[in-house]
């Protein structure tokens, strides 16, 4: 048996690597006063946690790690609902992070479109040359036209609002949403609420997507069910009887 133990994102010496170990393991990632890039906020209440990720988002991270709120932190839930899920999460960070004013907006399939939203493109589009998990910005609304305009890594995109339902917002996305992807800063709140959701590769996968900094809001109970949930291990598939025919 061979197994990759070796995750080379970040430095040997980062709390980051050391932490992916050690959840990949089964064990509670630590937390080290000196650390500079693996930060645990504990809060007990979900929508508590919620208030206080988007705090940290827009306020602190910048403040302290000069990163920009929207373009390097990814905040990456578990689930899409709860206090503390995606969908919320999404809310509140439009509203910190690119609240109402001068700016146009427009409401479309429900969802309120705003010019600076970071959206993310959720199929892939042949023709426009957008992929599942593409993440942008959207750079102009033209009511008149119906069309909105995103830019996608310096690639502007434009959509009629009837293919708008191709978009959502990414302020927050899922962990699963973020596989093979990476971002400076993620984000992660954790919470029991989100208990049917919470296992090990998941928590893995969300601490191993930041290259800079990681920074967990929530319970260590919600982190310990995590980290002991491990269902791959108890994965069972015909692969070795159908290698032996």
């Amino acid at each position: 048996v061979v197994r990759l133990e070796t995750i080379f994102r970040q430095a040997a010496d980062s709390l980051i690597i050391r932490n992916a170990h050690r959840i990949n393991r089964g064990l509670m990632p630590e937390t080290d006063t000196n650390a500079q890039d693996f930060f645990l906020f504990v809060k007990e209440d979900p929508a508590e946690t919620a208030e206080l990720l988007v705090d940290i988002v827009a306020k602190r991270i910048p403040l302290k790690f000069g990163l920009d709120p929207v373009d390097d932190v990814q905040v990456l839930a578990p689930m899409y609902n709860g206090l503390a899920g995606v969908t919320r999460l999404n809310g509140l960070l439009q509203e910190a992070l690119n609240p109402p004013g001068r700016k146009v907006e427009r409401r479309i399939g429900g969802r309120t479109f705003r010019v600076g939203d970071k959206v993310m493109q959720t199929v892939n589009n042949y023709d426009k040359s957008v992929y599942n998990g593409d993440i942008g910005r959207v750079t102009a609304l033209d009511p008149i036209e119906q069309t909105l305009a995103v830019v996608f890594d310096g690639m502007p995109v434009v959509y009629s609002f009837l293919e708008a339902d191709e978009l959502i917002h990414a302020f927050a996305v899922s962990v699963h949403k973020s596989q093979g992807s990476e971002y400076p800063c993620v984000v992660m709140p954790v919470v029991v609420q989100h208990y049917m959701m919470l296992q090990r590769n998941l928590l893995y996968t969300a601490v191993t997507r930041a290259r800079k900094l990681a920074i967990l809001v929530g319970t260590r109970r919600a982190i310990q069910i995590a980290v002991r949930t491990n269902p791959t291990a108890n994965r069972h598939t015909a692969l070795d009887w159908r290698l032996k025919q």
